[in-house]
């Protein structure tokens, strides 16, 4: 990644899973001399992040980091006795919106 990309990918790392509108990681993820200069200089970077796989967005037009596929997840070791309560109820120790350390992105 570029420092462009750095610096969006680690301000939409901040924001976890929520999705970010294109203004609002142009304005926030550099800083504030570039936004007024260039208001849309994050918008192309934006689009070439999410041709790659590391962004996703949705049908308005935000975005925010892909997360890792389930395939793709490393397992986490669990107590045994928490293990133990999840089997019970029929559930597994997962998170929906887990995000991968920055070298899984960077390979993207």
């Amino acid at each position: 990644m570029d420092g462009d990309e750095r610096d969006i990918f680690q301000f939409l790392k901040s924001w976890g899973g929520t999705f970010v509108g294109g203004m609002e990681i142009a304005r926030r993820a550099g800083n504030r001399r570039r936004f007024h200069e260039e208001p849309d200089w994050a918008k192309p970077v934006l689009v070439r992040m999410a041709e790659r796989g590391i962004l996703e967005s949705d049908a308005t037009g935000r975005y925010r980091i892909k997360p890792v596929s389930r395939k793709d997840r490393q397992k986490r070791w669990v107590a045994p006795d928490i293990a133990k309560i999840l089997q019970e109820n029929g559930l597994e120790a997962t998170d929906e919106n887990d995000v991968a350390s920055d070298e899984y992105y960077d390979q993207l």
